[in-house]
């Protein structure tokens, strides 16, 4: 591990684990942190050892528990020199005060009974009765009892010396050989005891010296084998060395053979592919040759096609010249027909009366009117101009809306992502709204919009989160519809408003009366809400009669409680609860920080909405007059066009009136003139046939020899495609017997390859 921390309970008493798993670790971290030395654990002799491979630092904190304060130890072990830094509760330290501050809580990690490391398991086994009471009081013991009990065996042993000297005392009388008898009998019992002693030692060394001679026995074995070794590996590879040779031998054999048998073929493949090159190019040549053939009878067909269309535009050049004379022929009618019908005209025509009167008076008429067209297309532009400020000033309005709703629609996402269920029931109730009887608000969270988005906090805290995403309600009954919802189990809030409303409740004293404390308003006049919604808040939380106080209300906040006796107060950072002890009459107050605002934070100003969706209105009202009136300007300015092209129709008239008679006269004369070069381009069509026929029958001629030419060329390419055909007839047989022996090639060669 990089970094472990653990936090074993009170009673630790076992770490267990699977293989891998760390128990080491934390048993060395252990032992090293509280002064035990590396021998103690018994798996390495440098406390260096113990540190992470690749890292040149290691550190152990142990955190111990001590009255009247626990004492934190840490050891920092440096891996280059194997040296150890001591700290208590981050100072430094020395290891002997480190050793007298573990001595002093009884803890003995070099004391198997209290720390049993794995690796230490054996050598517990191994403890005699003596040695695990002994060990078994320093453990669990006060700190005296093994003192005690070590000055208890050194008494017994003063005991005996004494009752010894006193007994030879006692008889100095009797002879000397009684009293030999009795020292001889103390020595035989201390010798006895130590006898015993030893012998115990044996049979624990007993076991370990077995398992020194099966290891030795073991080691001489391997050394034995070591030694044949490499003769069985020689052996083994000798004879793989002897059958491989036999069978590379074997495999020349069969290989000289198949290339015997492969060379027959390998001629006669090459025969067939001489053969099959030969009538290759045979196929090639008289393929060039019907090309060529072919080439000449396509420009024979060509010949003859344009023989065809020679033929065809002498037909049309013919049936041009008919036409044309046909054109001539009626256009001369034409004309007889439009000369005599303005000789009439001209025979019927009166003399030519004075037409400037009229003329005049159109003329007066259409600059009245042209004035008036002016003015009605200075109010259309400046109508127009308006209008274009009008609709600049609704999309920026439009735009702000939009802003707006934004806001709206990011408090929504707020709502879905943090209370699903509850963005749930918003949905169904939009498309529901018709079945309840009475106003229903969305959650308080979109209702409630701060005037000052940083004031959101105080409101967040005072009221509660259920509350904060809960749908309120006019009508108690339209609340139990609602939270039925068609069965879908969405787990949402509701809440019902008071009957009688409390929005317009009054506050115990005015805000006023409050400046001096720092207090600058009331919680309801930071917010809008719809009147359920207010009325609620008013009821349930009494937020017209919690006041919001800024830091100097915090500096001096005990003599705000025991002067205003408020209940609740908000500071710039604080919200304190003050209640009066019913039994002591004792004012207690508690404080807590403000949570940061999540779900108001981004309010919208409504009566920024409402003023804009009002100019909005004014502004289409406006938009809709601006449209009729030029509608009525435009369907004037249409009346007046179409006036104007009457009177200037009239005036065109009376101009032609007076002009008519002389380009009657004028045109009638062009038309003779017209007429006279008609009748000089007369066509001769009879010449015109006997010229077509000529050339028709001369190309004709040229057509007779030309497909003559072709019929042969015909018969030289059927003969050269049947040769064609036989030579391939047998380029495919060739081929086809190449392949075949191709084939048996390839298949040999795959033997050839494999054999070699």
């Amino acid at each position: 591990y990089d970094v472990c921390e653990v936090r074993p309970g009170p009673n630790l008493n076992m770490i267990v684990g699977a293989n891998g798993t760390g128990k080491s670790s934390i048993v060395c971290a252990i032992c090293l942190g509280l002064a035990g030395k590396p021998s103690f654990i018994g798996r390495a002799d440098k406390v260096g050892l113990f540190v992470k491979q690749g890292c040149l630092k290691g550190v152990v904190e142990i955190e111990l528990s001590k009255t009247p304060g626990n004492i934190i130890i840490t050891r920092e072990i440096q891996v280059v020199n194997n040296t150890s830094a001591w700290f208590i509760n981050r100072k430094p330290a020395t290891l002997k005060t480190v050793e007298e501050q573990i001595a002093a809580l009884n803890i003995q990690v070099d004391n198997l009974c209290q720390f049993l490391p794995q690796d230490k398991v054996g050598e517990f086994a191994k403890l005699s009765k003596i040695e695990l009471l002994e060990a078994t009081e320093k453990s669990i013991g006060p700190p005296e009892m093994y003192q005690f009990h070590c000055e208890l065996k050194n008494f017994r042993e003063k005991e005996r010396e004494l009752e010894v000297n006193m007994h030879i005392i006692e008889t100095q009388s009797s002879d000397c050989r009684e009293i030999s008898v009795i020292i001889c009998n103390n020595l035989c019992r201390d010798k006895t005891n130590s006898l015993e002693k030893m012998r115990q030692r044996i049979e624990r060394y007993k076991q370990d010296v077995e398992r020194y001679h099966e290891r030795k026995r073991h080691l001489d074995l391997i050394e034995m084998l070591e030694r044949k070794r490499p003769w069985v590996e020689y052996e083994n590879v000798r004879q793989q060395h002897e059958d491989v040779k036999q069978s590379r031998d074997q495999a020349k054999e069969e290989l000289k053979n198949l290339k015997e048998l492969q060379s027959p073929v390998t001629k006669k493949i090459q025969e067939t592919e001489e053969y099959f090159k030969s009538l290759d190019m045979k196929i090639r040549d008289k393929a060039t040759e019907i090309k060529d053939t072919s080439q000449k009878c396509k420009q024979k067909q060509d010949a003859l096609e344009m023989k065809d269309k020679q033929i065809e535009e002498i037909h049309q050049a013919l049936r041009m010249k008919k036409d044309e004379e046909m054109d001539r022929q009626r256009k001369i009618h034409n004309t007889h027909k439009m000369i005599e019908d303005w000789k009439n005209e001209l025979n019927t025509m009166a003399a030519c009366e004075n037409l400037q009167p009229q003329t005049d008076a159109v003329n007066n008429e259409l600059k009245k009117l042209q004035e008036e067209r002016a003015n009605i297309d200075s109010d259309i532009s400046d109508l127009t101009a308006e209008k274009m400020n009008q609709e600049r000033e609704k999309k920026r309005i439009i735009d702000r809306l939009g802003q707006l709703n934004n806001i709206m629609n990011m408090k929504e996402e707020n709502l879905k992502g943090r209370f699903r269920d509850t963005h749930s029931a918003l949905i169904w109730l939009r498309k529901n709204k018709d079945k309840f009887k009475k106003k229903v608000c969305e959650p308080m969270m979109l209702e409630i919009n701060m005037k000052d988005n940083r004031h959101a906090k105080y409101v967040e805290n005072h009221v509660s989160a259920n509350d904060m995403r809960a749908f309120v309600f006019e009508s108690q009954e339209d609340m139990e519809m609602f939270l039925m919802r068609d069965h879908q189990k969405l787990r949402v809030n509701a809440v019902c408003a008071p009957a009688e409303s409390c929005a317009e409740s009054l506050p115990s004293r005015p805000i006023e009366e409050l400046h001096r404390y720092g207090f600058f308003s009331y919680l309801r006049e930071l917010f809008d809400a719809p009147h359920p919604v207010m009325s609620y808040l008013c009821s349930q939380y009494r937020v017209h009669d919690v006041p919001v106080g800024t830091e100097k209300t915090r500096n001096m906040i005990e003599r705000v409680i025991q002067e205003t006796k408020l209940r609740q107060i908000y500071t710039a950072e604080e919200k304190y609860i003050v209640k009066v002890s019913a039994y002591t009459n004792l004012t207690l107050s508690t404080n807590t920080s403000l949570r940061a605002a999540q779900f108001l934070s981004s309010s919208v100003d409504t009566d920024e909405r409402g003023q804009l969706e009002n100019q909005q209105q004014d502004i289409n009202n406006t938009l809709k007059s601006l449209e009729m009136r030029l509608t009525t300007l435009f369907e004037r300015q249409k009346h007046l066009e179409r006036r104007d092209n009457e009177l200037r129709q009239q005036k065109k008239e009376l101009l032609e009136r007076g002009n008519r008679r002389r380009q009657l006269e004028s045109k009638i004369g062009v038309k003779y003139d017209s007429l006279k070069q008609l009748e000089q381009d007369a066509i001769n069509l009879e010449k015109e046939s006997q010229q077509a026929n000529v050339k028709i029958k001369e190309i004709n001629t040229q057509k007779a020899k030309l497909v003559t030419e072709l019929m042969h060329l015909i018969k030289n390419c059927i003969s050269l495609n049947i040769l064609k055909a036989d030579l391939v007839l047998q380029s495919t047989t060739v081929a086809a017997e190449k392949n075949r022996l191709e084939s048996e090639y390839k298949a040999a060669s795959v033997q050839l390859r494999a054999a070699e």
